[in-house]
């Protein structure tokens, strides 16, 4: 069982269990308990030195060419030339160290588009309503175990009385919301019931609706991209689809008409750099790599100095899937930020932290400690569409007041959507 998902099940079992203790002080207890795993990361190892001024000089880039010796970094340059609609060819090293030429041959497609028969529609209209009918789709299981078993609760001619509070505590507590941001909706709801602004089940529903509508807006906030080049480093533990977020977000970019340069710093997990490499040709953008277990530091100096001399809009950097309990990984981010800095002063502009909602509670905990450690400054929650726990980006949203850049609802590009607040909230309570 993997350690997210035991500490997943261990926040609902500890939640549980203080349930049955009795609803006057469980809040009380849940708020402000710690675990050991949310205390701050603290140190830096010592086994891990930053790049040296000479290091820094040396891993400057060159352009491979066929009769050269090859630079430290292996440089997609013409992303028009490199990746021919027909066949693709990417240069690589075999094993002594020769440039060789790799055909690729795989010819993705694009998936997932819903086309509207209504000839009638205007096509921004058109475009909007199949936005909101995958956005409602995807977060079809999360709305059937949240707001499905709120609307059991709320069925039928019922007084809120002191069982029907306790029964609604309860769904708050295990919806995966979190337990801070519990604990304060239903300190909320128990005041304005006692003061009798609120008697009606369905003015319950609204409150909720409006309160939960009120934490997402907070996260919503414009992206600014206002430095060239703008760089984005990419950060989030293993399999929360990182490097299939920053591929899904050249392709975005590039439809903007902004010129983008991937950095392939995952030097550690196989196939992490040929993923990446997939995704740079589907997009026509070139990519910075080097070979497995290259310094990843290493790598994120080429591709911000390539970058700035191909006088790029934007630079995404991948990073190799980090365990938040472990310290010495955390610092190798801390070594790739720093190197970043020094390639570029102020950047990165951008640390994009991606969370997988199938965790659920544990999400909230992981988004915590990398902030902490790293300073998250935008988040991007995808797999909504597979889980029932959806409901943890607001605990996310309320807890760490990041904002929330794009949501992932399905497979394809047009699934990866900018987070708007307030089709989240109709989406999610199934109201158009």
């Amino acid at each position: 069982m993997s350690i997210d998902k035991e500490q997943d099940e261990q926040n609902t079992d500890a939640g549980k269990d203080l349930l049955k203790k009795g609803r006057g002080g469980l809040f009380g207890r849940l708020f402000g308990r710690r675990s050991k795993s949310e205390e701050e990361v603290e140190g830096e190892s010592g086994v891990e030195a930053e790049l040296s001024g000479e290091d820094l000089e040396s891993a400057e880039p060159t352009v491979l060419v066929s009769d050269g010796p090859p630079s430290k970094a292996l440089v997609v340059e013409d992303a028009d030339a490199v990746f021919p609609e027909k066949e693709s060819q990417l240069l690589s090293q075999d094993a002594g160290g020769n440039n060789v030429e790799t055909p690729v041959t795989a010819e993705l497609q694009e998936a997932g588009q819903l086309e509207s028969n209504d000839q009638d529609l205007m096509p921004e209209k058109k475009e909007r309503r199949g936005l909101f009918s995958r956005l409602k789709q995807g977060l079809a299981k999360t709305r059937n175990q949240f707001v499905g078993t709120l609307d059991n609760l709320f069925y039928g001619d019922k007084e809120i009385d002191e069982e029907f509070l306790e029964e609604l505590e309860e769904i708050l507590l295990t919806s995966d919301l979190g337990v801070k941001t519990s604990y304060r909706l239903f300190s909320q709801i128990e005041e304005k019931v006692s003061h009798k602004e609120l008697e009606n089940p369905t003015h319950l529903r609204d409150f909720l609706q409006s309160e939960i509508g009120a934490i997402l807006s907070k996260a919503e906030s414009p992206w600014e991209i206002d430095k060239k080049p703008y760089v984005i480093m990419t950060i989030g533990v293993n399999g929360v689809g990182k490097t299939t977020t920053i591929g899904k977000l050249a392709s975005i970019f590039t439809k903007q008409k902004k010129k983008v340069v991937l950095g392939a710093a995952d030097t550690f997990r196989a196939a992490a750099v040929e993923q990446l490499t997939v995704w740079a040709e589907r997009a026509k953008v070139p990519i910075i790599k080097q070979n497995m277990g290259a310094d990843p530091a290493a790598v994120a100096f080429d591709t911000v100095q390539s970058a700035i001399k191909r006088e790029a809009d934007i630079v995404i950097i991948d990073t190799a899937g980090r365990l938040h309990t472990k310290v010495n990984l955390m610092d190798e981010l801390k070594k790739i930020q720093r190197v970043i800095d020094k390639a570029l002063p102020g950047a990165p502009h951008e640390v994009l932290l991606v969370l997988d909602a199938n965790t659920g509670q544990n999400a909230i905990t992981q988004a915590q400690m990398f902030h902490e450690a790293i300073g998250v400054t935008g988040l991007v929650m995808t797999k909504l569409d597979g889980t029932a726990k959806g409901g943890v980006i607001v605990g996310v949203c309320d807890e760490l007041e990041i904002p929330v850049r794009y949501v992932g609802i399905g497979e394809s590009i047009e699934d990866l959507r900018a987070f708007d607040a307030s089709d989240f909230v109709n989406a999610l309570f199934d109201k158009v």
